[in-house]
């Protein structure tokens, strides 16, 4: 990785006065600025769930919506990471910005979205997306992608002049958080780190600056 000295002079938060910072609001600046210099998904996020016997998956989703209440994504329940949310509803998840050298990790419980908020963002999705949560046995084993091609062409065809309704097996999570770090690349290894955590997700946020 490149010198982050020379990118970030001058535009730097001043994560050595931890007291003043609003964990939530930081993160929108950095989201904002991401969206600026990322060449795909800005909003990309590496999502860490684990088993029923403990050991760990993790993947790439796509927050899409944040605010004091947590971290939202939307999948298929039926889902690898569905069950295991299900089954044990605690996640990590990390988003790294190479452009602006810089990455927030975030730990926490988890929560099912509300219905109305799975509705909503299932109704702007793509007319495709939406038949591909009919199609797609998400994590389950395919034999030939010509089957899934089959069922994706049925739904196709069933709804072709009608809206697609939200399978009840599809919608969200919102991740609430219980620890939120922010990291900022400098020289030599040498970098900025500033975690904030809380006993639970009502209490007030608790700050400090971390060696590297």
């Amino acid at each position: 990785m490149g010198n982050s000295k020379d990118m970030n002079e001058g535009e730097n938060e001043d994560l050595s006065a931890p007291t003043e910072i609003d964990p939530i609001f930081l993160f929108r600046k950095w989201m904002e600025r991401a969206e600026k210099s990322e060449p795909n998904d800005p909003n990309a996020m590496a999502l860490a769930t684990t088993d029923k016997d403990g050991m760990p998956n993790v993947r790439i989703v796509l927050l899409k919506e944040f605010n004091e209440d947590g971290f939202a994504f939307y999948t298929n329940y039926e889902s690898t990471k569905g069950k295991e949310l299900l089954n044990q509803p605690k996640a990590a998840c990390l988003f790294h910005w190479k452009t602006i050298q810089r990455q927030v990790r975030i730990r926490g419980h988890v929560i099912p979205v509300k219905t109305e908020q799975a509705d909503l963002y299932f109704n702007h999705r793509h007319k495709n997306s939406q038949i591909g949560a009919w199609a797609s046995q998400q994590s389950s084993p395919l034999e030939t992608r010509g089957i899934l091609e089959q069922k994706i062409a049925e739904y196709k065809k069933k709804y072709r002049n009608l809206s697609v309704p939200r399978p009840p097996h599809w919608s969200g999570f919102r991740i609430q958080p219980l620890e939120i770090e922010f990291w900022i690349e400098q020289p030599y290894r040498l970098h900025d780190r500033l975690r904030f955590q809380r006993p639970d997700n009502k209490a007030l946020w608790e700050a400090k600056n971390l060696y590297p």
